[in-house]
């Protein structure tokens, strides 16, 4: 079962496939969903990525979490399950 991650305080250009790039170098990715604005299409400045095991959740959110991406500072963490 694939671990989520929660990548918050992201720019609104951030584009799905930066962040795929990003967490590909701490592991695989299963997938990235970038959550978007519905009327615009924009980004809402955070998203979801998906991999395999615990492990490589781990070593991103430890890479990650305070990364300096463009001018935002990134928060990484293991993502709450949904309601």
């Amino acid at each position: 079962m694939d671990v989520r991650i929660y990548v918050g305080n992201l720019a609104k250009s951030t584009t799905q496939d930066e962040i795929n790039t990003l967490f590909a170098t701490a592991g695989a990715v299963t997938s990235v969903e970038l959550v978007k604005e519905k009327g615009t299409g924009m980004s809402k400045g955070f998203a979801f990525v998906a991999m395999p095991t615990q492990a490589e959740a781990d070593k991103a959110i430890s890479m990650f979490n305070g990364y300096s991406l463009g001018d935002n500072t990134l928060k990484v963490n293991v993502a709450k399950p949904r309601v």
